[in-house]
């Protein structure tokens, strides 16, 4: 352990209100033997907050480990960008950087397969930008509406109580547009060695622009510097049995041991003509670009460095929001990334209360936020006495007149339309791209962990639809999965 892990606090112990505490060990009785008696107000006041320790956990990604850092630009990308923390070669931001899983509970292990949550908060001089991604360059749909029934499925079902092999398997089935991600999950990436031997990406698209008003679209990629390393299905069930907390210990202690994690960090940058006519749609979060249409660009360097004091406080209090934005950057028509730019903050006003921007973890560490919103559960007084409208004459924070992103031009009417088709839109082009750019023995370990996966459906329907689905993207994929499955079920 590392000695800012022992926090000591000299003086008597007291309670909430600052009363010594003359006896920790016994409770005060009627006697002898006898009742314990209501004024102990001591022992209701550790027994009340005890029961209060816990907020509701994450929906997702509600096990994770964090830890800050530093992100330095590494060349310049004014040419694209207002953002101020990009500004210049050689500038330096604090982060903060929370890994996680997605399906499972707050208790479960973290060597699992599973995409893993990759989200970056930059505390910069303009107010806090947070980068909220995963592990995984694309996603299992592509519009925000389709989330809830999504996450119902990787949960346990109502009636069972466990994550049933049917819902997953019945909803991508019925989902084509998930076959890409699937692919990703059940090929070797799908569990990583550590938090450390893995790549982050912002996955959607987002809106840069410059000084002279013009835009860009972007992606952003974090490269591991520790290398990709990977667990086999065999070693992840081992490893998650002899220790759950593997991949959180593991971060952890290469910090303690001033082993400090890097991420190269680059973009691939769109021009915003190039969109309305690119092959496929540049919004769909089932896509990547190919690197040959836009080749990735470095821009900077991300380390962790420092390990948070108390994982509670720091790590699940910790918010993060992708619609926390700053000068330069901004969201692009992306449906995924529209419904989470309510759905993100929503979650955190519901579990962790109205304040939590004010925690320390969460609130600007370069800047001061300015805001005239007052009270509610937790409020700490920050304001003072100044006043909380806008505008007035008592010298208040005031409205800046240049949006923090450039508008985005829109036709036609109203209505619960699909996503506009390109050229080249197909829900199982890249999947099958994917499947032909592995080794043949990345492809068998890639079609074992699928057959063992659908080979658990109890509706052989189910099962022919999710291979059906593999076999749109490739018939040799499709054909190897159809035997391996079979044989299975057969067994």
């Amino acid at each position: 352990m590392t000695q800012e892990a022992h926090v000591t606090t000299q003086g008597p112990l007291t309670t909430e209100a600052g009363a010594p505490v003359a006896d920790n060990q016994n409770s005060e009785t009627a006697g002898i033997g006898g009742p314990v008696l209501v004024q102990d107000q001591a022992l209701l006041e550790k027994l009340a907050h005890f029961n209060r320790e816990r907020i509701p956990e994450r929906v997702v990604h509600a096990r994770g480990a964090g830890a800050y850092g530093t992100f330095t630009v590494t060349h310049d990308v004014s040419q694209w960008t207002r953002a101020a923390f990009l500004s210049e070669v050689g500038k330096q931001t604090e982060t903060f950087l929370r890994f996680s899983t997605v399906a499972g509970n707050l208790g479960s292990a973290d060597a699992v397969r599973d995409p893993r949550g990759f989200s970056v908060k930059f505390y910069t001089e303009e107010g806090n930008y947070d980068l909220v991604g995963n592990n995984t360059p694309v996603f299992f749909i592509r519009d925000a509406i389709k989330f809830p029934d999504f996450i119902h499925t990787q949960k346990r079902d109502p009636y069972t109580g466990s994550q049933e092999a049917d819902n997953v398997w019945d909803f991508w089935g019925l989902s084509p547009e998930s076959t890409h991600q699937v692919t990703w999950l059940f090929g070797d990436r799908g569990i990583p060695a550590s938090y450390r031997h893995m790549d982050g990406f912002g996955s959607h698209t987002y809106q840069w622009n410059n000084e002279a008003g013009e835009v860009f679209w972007v992606k952003y990629h974090f490269k591991t510097d520790q290398g990709i390393k990977n667990l086999t299905t065999a070693e992840a069930n081992q490893l998650s049995g002899m220790d759950p907390d593997s991949h959180q210990r593991d971060l952890r202690e290469s910090i303690e041991r001033g082993e400090f994690p890097s991420w190269t960090v680059q973009v691939q940058i769109m021009p915003a003509a190039d969109a309305a006519t690119y092959r496929f749609n540049p919004f769909d979060l089932t896509k990547v670009w190919p690197h040959a249409d836009y080749p990735p660009i470095e821009i900077g360097r991300l380390e962790l460095n420092r390990n948070p004091r108390n994982v509670f406080a720091e790590v699940e209090q910790s918010i993060f929001s992708p619609a926390h934005f700053v000068p330069g950057i901004g969201p692009s028509p992306d449906k995924m990334l529209q419904g989470r730019l309510f759905a993100y903050g929503d979650a955190h006003r519901y579990r962790v209360g109205i304040n939590a921007d004010h925690l320390p973890v969460n609130r600007p560490h370069a800047t001061e936020a300015r805001t005239n919103s007052r009270d509610g559960h937790l409020y700490d007084g920050r304001h003072d006495g100044a006043k909380n409208y806008e505008p007035n004459s008592f010298g208040g924070p005031a409205q800046t007149g240049r949006p923090l992103w450039q508008p985005v031009a829109v036709t036609g009417p109203t209505g619960n339309h699909e996503t506009p088709r390109h050229a080249e839109d197909d829900d199982f082009v890249q999947a099958g791209n994917l499947y032909r750019l592995m080794t043949e023995d990345e492809k068998d370990r890639l079609i074992d962990n699928l057959a063992g996966f659908i080979s658990k459906v109890s509706r052989e329907d189910i099962a022919e639809r999710a291979v059906h689905n593999f076999r749109q993207a490739d018939a040799d994929f499709g054909k190897r999965l159809e035997t391996a499955v079979r044989e299975l079920r057969a067994a």
